[in-house]
């Protein structure tokens, strides 16, 4: 059960990632200025992450290890920094200096490093 409650939070994670990515890219197109909006969705992009690898340390520590899970293991924390350090960085620059675009490709990023990660263990991205 664990397993599957830890592979089940890819798609809430997919699903944040590319809400973050949509709103980013049409705040960027219609020249918004950088709100709320944006921070939450930073936020939770970045918390659901933060729940997936708790579960995914769980499920480590039961005893369950294959070669495998070295690639996934390094790719997902890579992952989880990345997604904390834009969301840390631009919520502390003033706000004349914040914009959409470090968003957009941090969490493209991410979200390739979790494409990667989830593939270094032979598992289906989606599906």
């Amino acid at each position: 059960m664990l397993l599957h409650t830890h592979s089940g939070f890819r798609y809430l994670v997919l699903l944040a990632g590319l809400a973050l990515i949509g709103y980013s890219v049409y705040a960027l197109v219609t020249k918004r200025e950088y709100d709320k909006r944006v921070r939450v969705l930073s936020a939770i992009f970045t918390a659901s992450i933060d729940v997936t690898v708790i579960f995914g340390m769980i499920y480590l520590f039961t005893g369950v290890y294959r070669p495998q899970l070295g690639g996934h293991l390094v790719m997902m924390v890579l992952a989880a920094v990345l997604a904390h350090a834009v969301h840390r960085v631009m919520k502390r620059r003033p706000p004349e200096s914040q914009t959409f675009m470090p968003h957009i490709v941090g969490t493209l990023i991410v979200l390739c490093l979790i494409a990667a990660g989830t593939l270094a263990i032979g598992r289906p991205i989606v599906g």
